[in-house]
């Protein structure tokens, strides 16, 4: 019965330090928020400058399995490359070893401090602030951590002596360094979280639960069943993202069997080195050893494997072969769902897919009207191809934002709000734009066509509604307000057109300078131009109040 009561107090001391990981992580993920972004924009093939980021995004969500999925996520939505996603696995190894660091340091003195900040955090909840809750989930988060692994080394539980005996006689029986390894792969793969797993170790050579030469390689083992989380996410995703797993898993095997190999041979020289860097046998000495040892271990692999990036690339295509897909299927082009667990990231993605979606709706308003001038069906495949890009992006998205917006801070629920605008807004450009197209379809086919002086009013005001276009993306794009008033100018000058170039075509008709055929067929043609021109107004005004358009807030 002691015996249960001892595991129970150790799964509970492991629950509240993944909850600690887990609320610190989200915490420091919605307060760097705007650095991750930056960092992420900083993406190049620059080998270095990807360890450091990789390094810097893990750090910052505590979590290296977090920032594989999110890197898997945005190769699948096919904005980062095989080349440069590989750098950034390889530093996310180095930024969740400080997990690990902050595990050694715990004594009484600093848990006590610890403790505090739980309690505060708690307490900073209650206020309605939000960057103060952020905080306080901050506190709290780095709090739990503390509390957790005091619970593992307390009496209860490692502490307690029939806990103690019974993992020396485990350990002595499997003392065998590739069972270690298993026993550190199985155990990450079950929690999910190497940083985790690497605090357990740590906390039980501390107790003296672990010796440290066999705590070297249960290391080793975590570092592998971490890449568990990533071939999970790879699942459903195109080959690239199969290959980020796959290299991930590679990267960890390579170093954990190089290290294997050297500690096997030298393991007495190798745990000498480690006691001689923190002697004493005090707890913190005991753990500083092995948090030491799992920062080496990913520094040293990281520099070792770094120059065959390219090397890794090749092996990772080699084995995951490109599919030939029988049917073209739409998907978001810079988005995944993957990015869901990364709110920040995934509200980056998805401007840049409405920025996309903007292009190709600016593209079809053009090559309709080119059509029209022309007497064409050149473009039609092309305006067809955007359209069903156009509304698959409105539809999918609107559901992607939706799942978004329970989990972003408070601050971009406003821009979430203004993106269902817009989305709803282009797409309805769209739309005008399939209507135009199909206006000069039906033309063509009846062999009638607009008189040279009815072609050359719609074209000044289809510039006019271009450089609405303009003005309305340059608002989208820099979420400035400075050139909102041109934008309210432009829209009452095509309102102007509209009735001005109606007037004159009844003008030409009772001149008999128009044919009668053509009459619907330009009304229409103004018509649509002018509601384009009103949607790219409320697009543009949405960044101003994200519930209304434009004539809403006049």
């Amino acid at each position: 019965m002691v015996l249960i009561q001892s595991l129970i107090w150790l799964l509970a001391g492991v629950g509240i330090f993944i909850v600690g990981m887990n609320f610190m992580g989200d915490a420091l993920e919605k307060s760097a928020g705007s650095g991750m972004k930056k960092l992420l924009e900083k993406i190049s093939n620059n080998r270095f400058s990807g360890v450091g980021i990789g390094a810097g995004v893990t750090a910052i969500i505590q979590s290296s399995s977090a920032t594989s999925v999110m890197v898997i996520g945005l190769v699948n939505a096919g904005v980062m490359t095989l080349m440069q996603a590989t750098p950034i696995i390889m530093g996310a190894n180095i930024g969740t070893t400080i997990t690990g660091v902050l595990v050694a340091l715990k004594n009484d003195y600093f848990n006590m401090i610890m403790y505090l900040l739980a309690f505060a955090g708690v307490m900073m909840g209650f206020f309605k602030s939000e960057k103060i809750k952020i905080a306080g989930y901050l506190c709290s988060g780095l709090g739990l951590i503390f509390v957790g692994l005091e619970i593992m080394s307390s009496e209860q539980a490692f502490g307690n002596p029939l806990v103690e005996n019974m993992f020396t006689e485990i350990f002595q029986k499997i003392d065998f360094p590739l069972l270690l390894i298993l026993v550190g792969v199985i155990f990450t793969a079950l929690i999910q979280s190497s940083s985790a797993a690497t605090g357990v170790v740590i906390t039980m050579v501390g107790t003296g639960v672990l010796p440290l030469d066999l705590a070297l390689f249960i290391i080793l083992g975590a570092n592998i069943g971490t890449c568990v989380t990533a071939l999970l996410a790879s699942v459903g995703a195109n080959a690239n993202s199969k290959r980020v797993a796959l290299i991930h898993f590679t990267f960890n095997t390579i170093g954990t069997m190089l290290f294997t190999a050297i500690i096997w041979i030298f393991k007495d020289p190798m745990v000498n080195f480690l006691v001689s860097m923190f002697p004493g046998d005090d707890p913190m000495s005991l753990q500083m050893r092995v948090s030491v040892f799992h920062v080496v271990f990913n520094v040293t692999t990281t520099l070792m494997l770094l120059p065959f990036v390219k090397q890794l690339v090749k092996y990772s295509c080699l084995v995951i072969k490109d599919k030939k897909e029988t049917e073209e299927k739409l998907s978001f082009k810079y988005v995944d769902e993957r990015l869901l667990s990364t709110p920040s990231v995934a509200l980056m993605q998805v401007k840049k897919e409405i920025g996309y979606m903007f292009d190709l709706v600016e593209e079809n308003t053009t090559l309709s009207l080119v059509s029209i001038n022309q007497g064409s069906s050149e473009y039609s495949e092309i305006i067809k191809n955007n359209e069903k890009i156009i509304n698959f992006t409105n539809n999918m998205l609107t559901k992607f934002l939706i799942n978004l917006s329970v989990s972003v801070e408070h601050s971009d629920e406003k821009i979430i709000g203004s993106y269902f605008h817009v989305l709803n807004d282009l797409e309805r450009i769209g739309d005008h734009a399939e209507n135009l197209h199909e206006i000069g379809i039906e033309m063509m086919e009846k062999k009638i066509s607009f008189s040279d002086k009815a072609r050359e009013e719609i074209m000044v005001m289809y510039d006019s509604v271009m450089q609405m276009f303009n003005v309305s993306k340059y608002a989208f794009d820099t979420l400035k307000k400075d050139q909102l008033p041109a934008l309210a100018t432009l829209e009452e000058s095509v309102d102007v057109q509209k009735k001005e170039l109606i007037a004159s075509h009844f003008t030409r008709l009772a001149e008999g300078n128009c044919h009668v055929d053509v009459s619907p067929y330009f009304s229409s043609v103004v018509v649509g131009l002018e509601r384009v021109g009103d949607h790219l107004v409320n697009v543009g005004y949405s960044i101003v109040n994200p519930t209304g358009s434009q004539k809403e807030l006049n």
